[in-house]
């Protein structure tokens, strides 16, 4: 892909607004209006389960350099924080493979479930809308979905007819990590054709912060002030066409994301990833018999990515492809209206390989089939649910490769071998209308996982854990159950909502240290002795709660809002009594904002408690407390929005490290220090 600097991109689209000044948008896109994919498919702006959605002037404040940056902090959201190039979402204390990450709706194959240092293949300056399902939805998108779901959604395939112009660039300066970064983003159509464009780039400098001494394999360093090889450069573009009107639309769009970034815990390493993707997608409403309405979604992806050595050498190489078919029909409705209902299949495949130095895992090819319902019953006062799933799993292991095993290289992985797996998951729910003011909701059910490829097959050295890393090729599906009862309250701009939550593993699949050592041969050619952990199944058990809220102190003069949440996650291998590693502490946020006429401030105090519930081989970490401060400021720039907003992170420039990160890159990477960023907006 070329390259493109961000300030070429803030042009060109300036450019191409000029060019655009007479011709007005009807109809917005779809995407910053809907709940496409991740609210319920069957058409109803409540929600069973809790969710967070960031849009907006909402999602500009927040959004960062990664996907798990932009989403950290949100109630029972964190981030797995392995510098600031790679940051994937923690939901409820679960990662890896059991938070699905969705783009617009389909999987999104890449490499960052199976390494903590693997960037996720998302680009969030050209997302339009970013929804947060907190809690099991195994029912509508698999096992792996056990903690929540991502979803990511543009307009790159329009869903809705458009008359004129839309789109909005946007520019991004500053930062702990000297930031510079432009995105563009085009929808037009007329007569019922559609089109969207988009370009985005970004560049960033290793990220100051506050003065640490930085640990390498545990051994203190010089004091610094930045991440060493933290800098990193992103370009990312897309095209799509469909054709919409009142009764659906059906469309294609092709996109393209590059990213190149340093590795935190290997500081003479460069990551070089490229995604491709093709997608389909169309909806058919309005029609007659027994459904009302039939939804699908092909996709196609092609991921790869290269670590490259300091002497510009690829050590080891990554790569995936995965296609998807989705297919959702939504039931007409019935008994008077009351009774509704969605069906829907899912296939999925992936084939990946690993080649190089690093690649601790075999060629694998992974299959899946899903058949999946949701039912439900509207009363005055109550609404009932309930879902099951069906799942085939195929996993399959290309065991070691022909030149190893005629010994020119080291023979890890054995022979091909297949496992295949049969999860079942069913969930009830409910949803009461306590008062005018007040509403209840309560959800048991079952969510039964799949093994990855890689906790079935590794068998290898893992840099980023610095650890042996050894599959299990017998572990079982990994089987949960869980309840959840929530209360919510809402008067005017007054709000607020709590959730209570517990999840009971019978199979947990963990990484845990075996006790073991083996030699490795580094670079070098010295002998280095590292430990051995191996995945395999625990009991295991995990609870919390979520409380968020927010309450309008005045109208005049100024509109004064204040805003909080606080969360707190537990867990606990029930086999030993040990907590499960990487969770983070209880936190509280406390925030203020206030607005009249274009103006806009805000204050907000973000607080983690220390956190000492950790498992083998980790450490205590500190609590911490940080300021934030923004200012905004919109007006009109020839007839459209300009907005302008003013952002001071970690004020008191204190040091804070994150709990959900692993141990190797807290104590290399500590979050960004006091920093000063702007963004300008402007939409058409």
């Amino acid at each position: 892909m070329t390259r493109l600097h961000p300030h070429a991109v803030a042009l060109a689209v300036a450019s191409a607004f000029g060019a655009a000044s007479s011709l007005h948008a009807q109809t917005p896109p779809a995407a910053t209006a809907t709940v496409v994919v991740t609210g319920n498919p069957l058409g109803r702006d409540a929600l069973l389960q809790p969710a967070s959605v960031l849009a907006g002037d909402g999602l500009a404040l927040r959004r960062g350099g990664t996907l798990g940056a932009t989403l950290d902090g949100l109630p029972g959201v964190a981030s797995t924080g392995f510098g600031p190039q790679s940051a994937r979402p923690v939901i409820r204390g679960l990662d890896g493979d059991r938070v699905r990450l969705l783009d617009n709706g389909g999987q999104t194959p890449d490499a960052s479930n199976l390494s903590f240092d693997h960037a996720v293949a998302i680009d969030p300056l050209v997302v339009e809308r970013i929804e947060v399902l907190r809690g099991p939805a195994a029912l509508l998108y698999g096992g792996n979905a056990t903690g929540g779901v991502v979803n990511a959604i543009d307009n790159r395939v329009p869903r809705q007819p458009l008359d004129g112009l839309a789109g909005r660039a946007e520019l991004r300066v500053g930062g702990a990590a000297n930031e510079r970064a432009g995105a563009a983003v085009l929808d037009g159509g007329s007569g019922g054709l559609n089109w969207h464009a988009d370009l985005a780039a970004r560049r960033s400098e290793d990220q100051r912060v506050p003065r640490f001494t930085p640990m390498r394999e545990g051994e203190p360093g010089a004091p610094a002030t930045r991440i060493a090889n933290s800098a990193g450069e992103s370009q990312a573009g897309a095209v799509g066409v469909s054709w919409a009107g009142a009764d659906g639309y059906l469309g294609a769009a092709v996109d393209g994301y590059g990213n190149d970034y340093g590795v935190t815990v290997e500081p003479d390493v460069t990551i070089r990833m490229r995604r491709s993707q093709v997608q389909l997608a169309g909806e058919r409403r309005r029609l007659a018999g027994p459904f009302s309405q039939l939804e699908f979604r092909l996709g196609a992806t092609r991921y790869r990515h290269d670590e490259v050595e300091g002497s510009g050498e690829v050590g080891t190489r990554f790569r995936s492809s995965g296609r998807e078919l989705r297919v959702l029909a939504r039931q007409a409705p019935g008994l008077d209206g009351r009774w509704h209902g969605a069906l829907g299949l899912q296939l999925e495949s992936l084939s990946f390989s690993a080649l190089g130095e690093e690649a601790f895992v075999p060629d694998t090819r992974t299959r899946s089939a899903g058949l999946f319902t949701l039912q439900e019953w509207r009363g005055q006062a109550l609404t009932l649910g309930a879902g099951a799933r069906l799942e085939r799993s195929r996993v399959r292991s290309s065991g070691d490769r022909a030149d190893d095993a005629a010994g020119a290289g080291e023979a890890r992985f054995g022979d091909a071998a297949e496992r295949r797996f049969s999860p079942k998951s069913a969930s009830l729910s409910a949803q009461w209308a306590l008062a005018s003011e007040w509403q209840a909701t309560a959800s048991v059910g079952r969510t039964e996982r799949a093994p990855a490829y890689y906790e079935l097959f590794a068998n290898g050295l893992h840099v980023a854990t610095g650890a042996f890393e050894r599959g299990d090729p017998t572990l079982a599906v990994e089987r949960s159950r869980h309840g959840e009862l929530g209360i919510g309250w809402k008067r005017g701009a007054h709000r607020l909502q709590a959730q209570l939550w517990a999840a009971r593993f019978s199979n947990y699949i963990a990484l845990d240290t075996t006790g073991e050592t083996i030699d490795v041969a580094g670079e070098d050619g010295e002998t280095t002795s590292v430990p051995v952990y191996r995945f395999h199944g625990v009991p295991a058990r995990l609870h919390g709660f979520e409380l968020e809220g927010r309450w309008r102190i005045a109208e005049l003069p100024w509109q004064l809002d204040a805003h909080g949440s606080l969360d707190l996650v537990r867990g606990t291998d029930r086999s030993t009594g040990v907590p499960l590693p990487r969770l983070a502490p209880w936190r509280l946020t406390l925030g203020a904002e206030a607005r009249q006429g274009a103006w806009r401030f805000g204050a907000q105090a973000r607080h983690a408690a220390r956190q000492d519930r950790v498992g083998a081989g980790d450490v205590p970490t500190p609590g911490w407390t940080l300021l934030d401060l923004w200012t905004g400021w919109t007006t009109q720039l020839g007839g459209r929005d300009l907005a302008w907003t003013l952002k001071l992170d970690n004020a008191g420039n204190r040091l804070a490290t994150n709990a959900s990160a692993l141990r190797t890159a807290r104590e290399l990477a500590p979050m960004g220090g006091r920093a000063l960023s702007l963004n300008v907006r402007l939409s058409l």
